[in-house]
């Protein structure tokens, strides 16, 4: 068994993983409040951690976004709308001081990276060799699997492996994808991207026309990726992957001639729990 974290912008969760049977035994689901102060996250964390009950001398995996030393686990958010108040916070160290009973050690990987190897292991991507996993929330998160290990270099494979820092039209990739650059270019403040995605399903012309530019944008900077890394499957988490039915047709115009067919997780919540726990068993932690 293994005990994971899962740290999310309105939520984390705690659980016990067998990554053997990829079955998630036991979890501890707390809203968390990533705007509030760092007392506050990191209360939120090591309390939701503790009622999970683990015995002592765990290896706790922690699957959080960026931007993030996930080597030293110290924080480095900052300009992102969330966790800002934990910039050059230890949270290895406060995890290990502040959970009880206390853990041996406390590993972190990228939130993309855990939901990418959950879905690698047990989901959509089960059985490809190489495989490239997207999560689209409040901005775009991305892991280039071979054989379940992150590539961070080599052919089609982004700076550090992120496709975030790509850009297109002379522009940061994310000036085109992600909740803000969506919001921008819809115009109504009072709007988020499921109330576009749900006015695009009603009919409205503009609400469709921004999301479909917007995923098509994504799709064409990652065909070339695509390409020159060789990779099977192309799979889809997140927020903005619940609409499916708007994401996957826009993504797929992106991505042109590539041959593969990008597909949404099939794993949901429990796909960043089994890759967090994949990761620590891989690791041999």
């Amino acid at each position: 068994m293994r005990a994971v974290l899962e740290i999310g912008g309105t939520h984390v969760t705690a659980a016990l993983v067998d990554p053997l049977r990829t079955r998630v035994r036991r979890r501890v689901r707390r809203p968390l409040d990533a705007r509030g102060d760092a007392e506050h996250v990191l209360g939120a964390i090591v309390r939701c951690a503790g009622e999970l009950q683990v015995p002592a001398g765990q290896v706790w995996a922690v699957a959080v976004p960026g931007p993030f030393d996930h080597e030293k686990g110290i924080a480095r958010f900052e300009g992102v709308g969330k966790f800002d108040d934990l910039y050059g916070i230890d949270v290895r160290a406060v995890l290990l001081d502040g959970v009880w009973p206390r853990p041996a050690d406390v590993v972190f990987l990228n939130d993309a990276h855990a939901f990418s190897l959950g879905e690698w292991r047990a989901g959509a991507s089960a059985g490809h060799r190489r495989c490239v996993g997207i999560t689209l929330g409040t901005g775009v998160g991305s892991a280039f699997l071979a054989d379940g290990v992150a590539c961070r270099d080599g052919p089609g494979v982004p700076p550090e492996g992120r496709v975030d820092l790509l850009r297109r039209c002379g522009a940061p990739l994310e000036h085109s994808v992600s909740r803000r650059a969506i919001l921008a270019r819809y115009g109504d403040r009072d709007a988020d991207v499921r109330d576009i995605a749900v006015r695009a399903r009603e009919g409205e012309r503009w609400a469709g026309q921004v999301l479909a530019e917007a995923l098509a944008a994504l799709g064409t900077v990652l065909a070339p990726c695509v390409r020159d890394f060789g990779a099977s499957a192309v799979v889809v988490g997140g927020a903005m992957a619940l609409s499916w039915d708007l994401v996957g047709p826009a993504l797929r115009v992106g991505l042109g001639d590539t041959p593969v067919r990008p597909r949404p997780g099939t794993l949901g919540a429990t796909a960043a729990l089994i890759g967090a726990a994949e990761y620590a068993m891989a690791a041999g932690r």
